[in-house]
């Protein structure tokens, strides 16, 4: 296993109970009176199939600099399939992309983002009409990123935030 890779992981796995509880949040809503009355029923999921999550936690600092901006690895030197790769191919529900605090112990702030309004944007607009660039990291690592005020607003990009909720 790739050691810069591993390295990542574990840092960015520190936050994963925390992830839990926000996108978990997300997936549950309050029954309709009607269904609360004659089934049992308070809360819902929010889609009865498995709704698979990408998640993505950037180290401090970047939160404030890049409010509107959200990044996915597009290269890597092994030339493994990134995430870019996947998620346009068609994998991936819905991604989590959070900012740790400054302890780097807690997330700072969120976006939840619907990888299908993503695919959908990228179809309709296409790269020439999109806000986004690529940053290649000293490692060899590229990111790129997207600003979420030039995707279209329907289907919503963004389904949740720390700033808002569904």
């Amino acid at each position: 296993m790739n050691m810069v890779y591993k390295t990542n992981r574990l840092w960015s796995d520190r936050l994963i109970p925390e992830i839990r509880n926000i996108v978990g949040g997300q997936l549950l809503q309050v029954a309709p009176d009607d269904l609360d009355q004659h089934n049992a029923t308070d809360l819902l999921m929010l889609d009865a199939r498995d709704v698979r999550v990408a998640a993505r936690v950037r180290r401090p600092g970047y939160a404030a600099r890049y409010p509107h901006q959200f990044t996915v690895r597009s290269r890597v030197p092994s030339g493994a399939e990134t995430e870019l790769s996947k998620i346009v191919n068609g994998h991936g529900d819905w991604m989590f992309y959070g900012h740790a605090n400054l302890a780097q112990t807690a997330i700072e702030s969120w976006k939840l983002i619907d990888l299908n309004a993503f695919r959908a944007g990228l179809i309709r607009l296409g790269t020439q009409k999109l806000l986004w660039g690529n940053k290649t990291n000293a490692d060899g690592t590229r990111f790129t990123w997207f600003d979420t005020r030039s995707f279209p607003a329907h289907p919503p990009l963004v389904i949740a935030s720390s700033e808002y909720s569904l």
